[in-house]
């Protein structure tokens, strides 16, 4: 009984680690044109954005373009980053 409380307990805090790591997620990426840094969180929601002065020299369209192929960049590897995380702890609590 002591093994299998000790195996429980084992798995939920695994489990805690896990949604801390999750939690402290974070991408950044910078547009090619260096016009602008996003960063986002593991759930690809925006948490800074810097902006050069070159965005003023960009159209509202060059503008949304940009923000958006950088956001979707940081976005995608914040996830690929979460799936590593969610693999390695499948991976981890099968071979317990």
């Amino acid at each position: 009984m002591d093994e299998l409380e000790a195996s429980v307990r084992r798995r939920l805090y695994r489990l805690r680690d896990l949604g801390d790591e999750m939690a402290g997620v974070r991408a950044r990426e910078t547009a090619p044109d260096e016009s602008m840094t996003v960063e986002v969180d593991g759930n690809g929601a925006i948490v800074d954005l810097q902006l050069s002065e070159s965005i003023s020299r960009m159209t509202p369209e060059q503008f949304e373009s940009t923000l958006v192929t950088t956001s979707y960049a940081a976005a995608r590897q914040a996830f690929a980053e979460r799936a590593d995380l969610v693999n390695s702890f499948n991976d981890e609590v099968a071979s317990w």
